[in-house]
């Protein structure tokens, strides 16, 4: 299978509140827009899309209905220091506060209004430990 795009679907029970999260913390703005899904794009990079779709529209099958369970979307980001200080500033809940971690990060976690956890990433060099474990050319800088 060639992929043309991938971006995940948030479902939910409100459309337009998680819109309004992502557009007003994570700068995404609207590039289809219905009452029922929403296609996201990233204004700071047309590469990065997520999608908000109402968790109970007829196009999902009944098995699948309901809410988001299970998921972390990992924006990973130039300066996460001044993403924590904004996130902060806009009073998100901060769930794992900012830190260095031995293997390549310095991250916070916060969440959106449907429970999905949102890691906000800069990487880092790893410690020795975790060199060895990436492969050739996927050492953070």
């Amino acid at each position: 299978m060639k992929c043309t795009q991938f971006y995940p679907v948030i479902l939910t029970g409100d459309v337009a509140g998680t819109v309004r999260f992502y557009r007003e913390h994570f700068r995404f703005e609207p590039a289809f827009e219905s009452d029922w899904y929403v296609h996201l794009q990233s204004t700071e990079d047309g590469a990065v899309n997520i999608a908000v779709l109402q968790g109970d529209h007829e196009t999902i099958p009944e098995s699948g209905r309901g809410r988001t369970n299970g998921l972390i979307l990992n924006f990973e980001v130039a300066d996460v220091d001044a993403e924590y200080a904004r996130a902060e500033a806009a009073a998100l809940p901060v769930l794992l506060p900012l830190r260095d971690e031995p293997f390549g990060q310095r991250h916070f976690i916060t969440t959106d209004p449907n429970g999905v956890l949102i890691d906000v990433i800069t990487p880092i060099p790893p410690s020795p430990e975790f060199l060895a474990q990436y492969a050739p050319g996927a050492v953070p800088a």
